[in-house]
């Protein structure tokens, strides 16, 4: 028996592969599919199954695609009603791998559809779950995702998570180890641990959902307070994973077509397309094409993409570091964002080399910003979340989170101010929007909150309600 996490960090995403005498099983693959099919091959073996834990919304899974390309059937649980072929499993129905067993667990709450799929070895003892977005470690799925038309609200969906937990769930042996589809960094939960793997046993110690004393009440209350609003991206990925898409075969073969400057140029302006780009932040503030927006691959890239860009078919434009092309255009792809439509051949260089107007980022270093403060008494805009400027934040300052930054371009000043986050990567993207927006009287602060604090600067600590 083989069973293999393959973790996406910039998704915090975990697909899953399986495999024993010579059958694999994949379950939530990413949209990019061939490593699974080399990897089956390399083994000698080949893919039986793919599963579904539901139809998930912050990335688009490669289900169609694997099927297509290899004839294994894509199984989903009960209540799910996709648009292509699929098996629909009964709660409770086994499906042989080999010497293995696995079985459908419906655990309906976070989507009407979750399946868990529990693994048995081939003594028949329960091995591990691959829990979807029921069972994170430390958390559980968001319940307002699957809302429809009214009938369902958060409490009824958090009310079905409840009963999953503790009917299919939480009977199985402490022993078992939990797979769950994300860990900290997803939007699809609230307060995720760092690790990705563990064992139930631990879960039913540490995470607050599985308290063995906990009234479905209490877990209601628990699991929809302190709940963000999804990024706007979610419901396009859900019907894409719903509805099928095109292959990335041939999303890639449109995304990567080279421009010359003029030629880029001319489809910004025929287009509306958005020009994206996608370097270091460094060099993003040195130079770049005016009105651009910058989203860095070396961040939380396409999570980013997906809550600031409003619509996945908005035409896009990149401007890359050389050779970073084709990563880009994959990993817009896994969002749903397929309309790539090329990228500046010999990157923001050939346009500076053709003589095109460019602009800047107005940029210092956190020591700067703490002599300036001594004469100088600008405002000062923190885009980090709600929870970290809670925790500290520079005396006075205002916070304008990034996820929610065109909700509050009006409190931003005529007269200079300075912008800054934790380290520097999402107040270049803040800065990116405001000045594609033509506020450009911003000063950013390289190095974030981390640099402003090593450099002395006075910052205001959290201090609790109950103390005061």
């Amino acid at each position: 028996m083989k069973v293999e996490q393959i973790y996406t960090g910039c998704l915090a995403q975990g697909a899953y592969y399986i495999e024993s005498n010579g059958e694999v099983a994949i379950i939530d693959p990413l949209r990019e599919v061939q490593p699974y099919i080399n990897k089956a091959e390399e083994e000698n073996a080949k893919i039986k199954f793919i599963f579904e834990t539901h139809f998930h919304a912050d990335f688009v899974s490669g289900h169609v695609t694997l099927a297509k390309k290899t004839g294994a059937p894509i199984i989903y649980g009960p209540n799910a009603n996709p648009s292509f072929d699929a098996i629909i499993a009964t709660d409770g129905q086994e499906f042989q791998l080999g010497n293995l067993t696995i079985i459908a667990l419906h655990t309906p709450g976070h989507t009407m559809e979750s399946t868990t799929y529990l693994l048995r070895d081939e003594n028949g003892k329960d091995h591990a779950i691959f829990s979807g977005d029921t069972l994170f470690l430390g958390d559980v799925g968001r319940p307002d995702l699957a809302q429809k038309m009214g009938v369902l609200t958060e409490k009824d969906l958090a009310g079905y998570l409840y009963d999953s937990l503790r009917n299919k769930i939480m009977p199985l042996a402490d022993d078992v180890t939990v797979y769950p589809a994300h860990g900290a960094g997803s939007a699809c939960g609230k307060n995720m641990m760092k690790e990705t793997v563990d064992t139930l046993g631990n879960q039913k110690q540490m995470n607050y959902a599985l308290r063995a004393d906990m009234t479905k009440d209490e877990f209601i209350a628990e699991v929809i307070d302190g709940l963000l609003p999804p990024p706007q991206y979610f419901p396009a990925n859900v019907k894409l994973n719903k509805e099928g898409y095109d292959d990335i075969q041939e999303v890639l073969n449109r995304g990567t077509q080279a421009l010359s400057p003029e030629a880029f140029e001319a489809a910004a302006n025929e287009t509306g397309a958005i020009v994206l780009d996608v370097r270091h932040q460094d060099d993003f503030a040195a130079g770049h094409i005016p009105r651009s927006i910058f989203i860095g691959l070396d961040g939380s890239f396409a999570p980013w993409v997906g809550a600031l860009i409003a619509d996945v078919k908005q035409p896009i434009l990149l401007v890359t570091e050389p050779e970073r092309e084709e990563e880009a255009v994959t990993r817009l792809s896994r969002v749903g964002f397929d309309n790539t439509l090329g990228y500046l051949k010999g990157g923001f260089a050939a346009w500076k080399k053709a003589s095109k107007e460019y602009d800047a980022v107005n940029s210092i270093t956190a020591q700067e910003f703490k002599n300036e403060m001594i004469t100088n008494a600008l405002p000062v805009f923190d885009v980090r979340k709600q929870s970290e400027f809670l925790s500290e934040h520079v005396l006075d300052a205002n916070n304008t989170p990034l996820d929610f930054i065109n909700d509050h371009l009006a409190e931003f000043p005529e007269k200079p101010f300075y912008l800054h986050c934790a380290g520097g990567y999402r107040s270049m993207i803040a800065s990116s929007i405001l000045k594609s927006r033509g506020i450009h009287n911003l000063v950013d602060i390289k190095g974030g909150f981390k640099a402003i604090q090593e450099a002395g600067v006075p910052v205001s600590e959290f201090v609790c309600p109950s103390t005061l």
